[in-house]
C-alpha cells in the first residue's frame, strides 16, 4: 500500500532531530511522500529547505492564525516568494482559532484574507485550520471558494484535521474541499467523528497525522510520525466497512489531485 502524508510537521525538534529514522520507518508502512506546512515564516522556510533536500517530502506556506502575531509588513511578500518554488504545493497552514486566543480576531481574520488572496493569484490550494471558529470561518472560505478560477474550484483545499459535524462536513464537501482524516478519528471517546467520516464519501477524504501531535490510539502519549498513517486508514476503512486497501488507493488518489501530483 502506498500512502501520502498530507500534513506533518516534520521541523518540529522531536521529528527533525531523527528525521533520517522517522522517514525510514515511514516508508517501511508505505508512507513516501509528505506535505509539510508551515506555521510561520520561519517553519515555512525550513518546509521549502526540507523538500529541497528530500525528494517525498513537499512543502506548503502560511502562517497559522495563533501565530498571527509575527504578522508584519514584509511577510506576505515572502510568502510570495517562498510560494513560487517548485516543491512548494500548497498555502498552509492558515485558518482560524477561537480556542487558544493567542492572536486577536480581527488579526486572524485579516490574515487569514491576504493568504487567501495570495492562493488564488498563485492558483494553490489551502490548507485550513479551524478550531471553534467556523460560523466565522466557513463563510470567508465559501465566498473565496466560488471567486476562485474554473480548474481552481474543483481542488481548492483541504480542512485539516475536521472535527465539526456532518452537516458542515457536507456542505464543505459540496464546495469540492476535502476532508482531513488525522489521529482523534481513532480515539475510543470520539463517537460523533467517527460518526461523520463513516457517512462521508472516500473521495472526499485524505489521510494525514499532524506529527508530531494527534497521536492515534494505541500509541496515544507518544510522539505521532507519518508512519501512523495506516493506524488512520485502519479507522476509516473501518468506519467505511471498505478494504483497508481502497482506503490507501482513494485517498492518494485524492491527495495527488488536491495537489497536482503526477505518477
Amino acid at each position: 500500500m502506498d500512502f501520502i502524508d498530507t500534513h506533518s510537521h516534520l521541523y518540529l525538534s522531536s521529528l527533525q532531530d531523527d528525521l533520517e529514522n522517522v522517514l525510514q520507518r515511514a516508508g517501511l508502512q508505505g508512507v513516501n511522500r509528505f506535505i509539510v506546512p508551515g506555521i510561520d515564516l520561519k517553519t515555512s522556510r525550513l518546509a521549502v529547505d526540507m523538500a529541497e533536500k528530500y525528494p517525498g517530502i513537499y512543502a506548503a506556506v502560511g502562517v497559522h492564525p495563533n501565530d498571527g502575531l509575527t504578522w508584519d509588513d514584509g511577510t506576505l511578500d515572502e510568502l510570495e516568494q517562498l510560494l513560487r518554488h517548485e516543491r512548494v504545493v500548497a498555502v498552509g497552514e492558515i485558518g482560524l482559532d477561537y480556542y487558544r486566543e493567542h492572536t486577536p480576531h480581527a488579526v486572524q481574520i485579516e490574515i487569514l484574507h491576504q493568504q487567501l488572496a495570495l492562493a488564488a493569484r498563485n492558483e494553490k490550494p489551502v490548507i485550513i485550520h479551524c478550531r471553534q471558529a467556523m460560523d466565522d470561518l466557513w463563510p470567508i472560505i465559501k465566498s473565496w471558494q466560488m471567486s476562485l478560477s474554473s480548474s481552481m474550484k474543483k481542488r481548492p483545499g483541504v480542512f485539516h484535521s475536521f472535527d465539526s459535524d456532518l452537516i458542515i462536513a457536507n456542505e464543505i464537501i459540496g464546495h469540492h474541499f476535502y476532508i482531513g482524516v488525522s489521529g482523534p478519528v481513532t480515539y475510543k471517546n470520539a463517537f460523533e467523528r467517527q460518526q461523520t467520516i463513516g457517512a462521508l464519501p472516500l473521495e472526499n477524504l485524505v489521510l494525514e497525522t499532524d506529527a508530531p501531535f494527534l497521536t492515534p490510539h494505541p500509541l496515544r502519549g507518544r510522539v505521532n510520525e507519518p508512519a501512523n498513517i495506516s493506524l488512520i486508514a485502519k479507522k476509516v476503512a473501518e468506519l467505511l466497512n471498505l478494504p483497508v486497501e481502497k482506503v490507501a488507493e482513494m485517498t492518494l488518489a485524492n491527495a495527488k489531485h488536491l495537489f497536482e501530483w503526477i505518477g
